[in-house]
């Protein structure tokens, strides 16, 4: 009997494990009814007009129709300045940092305790001190070392940032609850991710703006091309799965919108290369007393003739009646690098994006597109190109301005500021200048 018993206790206590290990599981988490979800949600009005429609037709509708209005919503935030797209940066931040933190609590389903939620809102705003700073410090340093309260913060930048994120790191500590280690560790984790994620690109996205529109405006514009025309090809002619973390994805629509991508990237390039508002660098003028973006076109941007000068080429050329010389802008080929990134490794950011949903049994981040999700939803494959254009940009494009060095040499201290004087005017002296 005492050898039955301890079998029947051996087995409860295996059963209980297992149930243990399958509530604690993550694949066996399903948040579908705890996210809201973007694909389900119709507003009233489409839903009754396209009631008759198949419902594959109908989510085709839903998309084409919000796509356009997110694209024409993006002109108009175009035509706003570097101002409305830095803020427009800033919503599209807080709100994928939003949808990804709610994902979050769901999975660690922690309710009641203190502070949690307020203390990831408050590192967001630490870690946007620390990154938008920083940008300041770089951009309008000059004016900055003007006003002394102002030099102050810009002098100990780093170490006020420093201090606060102390600040939250101890009020962390102080909220930690007996029963709740391990949860509550986890979501610390989570939400050092999500920043690193969000704010680090969003940061790298008004970088890049700084630089000139155009670093921002056709990288964006070939993800959403590519997005687009992978879908309407894969919806069209797609026949062989892609990858199986996104079963919808096929190679015709891989290939389809790579090709469109190219060609688009190309022709839209070709024509902002000739508008200043563009190309011109985002720089404060001390004349002006506010930023500029009036500049001479730097080499990238000016037209260069190429002559094929092959005699073969040539007279084939003329046998079709066609130019051996060509008119093109330097930057069209630094676009085709672009481009061929935005095809082939940019939509892995969506795959990803992908995986993570499947994790936990969700389709959408949220449901503020109707059609297709939440903002992170659209921004997935976003944030790793606007890594790739800022890495680009620093190991390609560009080099020191004399205002960036300006700002940094303000910071010395006057008679460090003298001497650097001395040595460069010695310098210059010695070699002529």
């Amino acid at each position: 009997m005492s050898e039955i018993r301890k079998r029947i206790v051996e087995g409860e206590d295996k059963a209980e494990s297992a149930e243990s290990d399958h509530v604690d599981s993550e694949d066996d988490k399903d948040l579908s009814n705890k996210i809201p979800q973007g694909t389900d949600k119709t507003p009233k009005i489409l839903k009754d007009l396209l009631d008759k429609l198949p419902e594959r037709w109908k989510n085709w509708v839903i998309r084409f129709i919000f796509s356009w209005l997110m694209i024409g919503g993006f002109g108009l935030i175009i035509y706003g300045g570097p101002l409305a797209l830095m803020i427009a940066t800033l919503v599209v931040q807080v709100k994928c940092f939003e949808e990804i933190i709610n994902i979050g609590y769901a999975v660690y389903r922690i309710h009641g305790l203190p502070w949690f939620r307020s203390l990831s809102w408050y590192f967001l705003i630490t870690s946007n001190y620390f990154f938008y700073g920083e940008s300041l410090v770089e951009y309008f340093g000059i004016v900055i070392n003007r006003t002394d309260f102002l030099r102050i913060l810009v002098s100990y930048h780093r170490f006020f940032s420093f201090c606060l994120y102390c600040i939250g790191f101890v009020w962390f500590v102080l909220s930690l609850v007996k029963k709740y280690y391990m949860k509550q560790f986890s979501l610390f984790a989570w939400t050092h991710v999500t920043l690193l994620i969000v704010v680090t690109q969003s940061y790298l996205i008004i970088k890049n703006i700084f630089e000139g529109l155009i670093w921002f405006i056709v990288p964006v514009s070939m993800v959403i091309c590519n997005d687009i025309m992978a879908y309407v090809f894969g919806f069209f002619f797609g026949k062989t799965p892609l990858i199986k973390l996104s079963p919808k994805k096929t190679w015709e629509g891989f290939i389809g919108g790579g090709v469109s991508t190219i060609i688009f990237g190309l022709l839209a390039s070709y024509v902002m290369c000739q508008f200043p508002f563009f190309i011109c660098p985002i720089e404060y003028s001390e004349e002006l007393g506010r930023m500029t973006m009036d500049c001479e076109p730097s080499a990238l941007f000016r037209p260069e003739q190429f002559t094929i000068t092959t005699l073969e080429n040539s007279k084939i050329y003329q046998l079709f009646g066609l130019p051996s010389t060509f008119t093109y802008y330097p930057f069209l080929l630094h676009s085709l690098s672009l481009s061929i990134f935005s095809s082939v490794i940019g939509p892995f950011g969506g795959f990803f994006a992908s995986g993570f949903k499947r994790a936990f049994k969700i389709k959408d981040f949220g449901d503020v597109i109707p059609g297709h999700g939440g903002i992170m939803d659209r921004f997935d494959c976003q944030f790793l190109m606007a890594t790739f254009v800022y890495v680009y940009i620093y190991s390609f494009i560009r080099s020191d301005s004399p205002q960036k060095l300006l700002s940094q040499v303000l910071y010395l201290k006057p008679e460090q500021q003298l001497q650097l004087y001395h040595m460069l005017k010695e310098s210059l002296e010695h070699r002529n200048i």
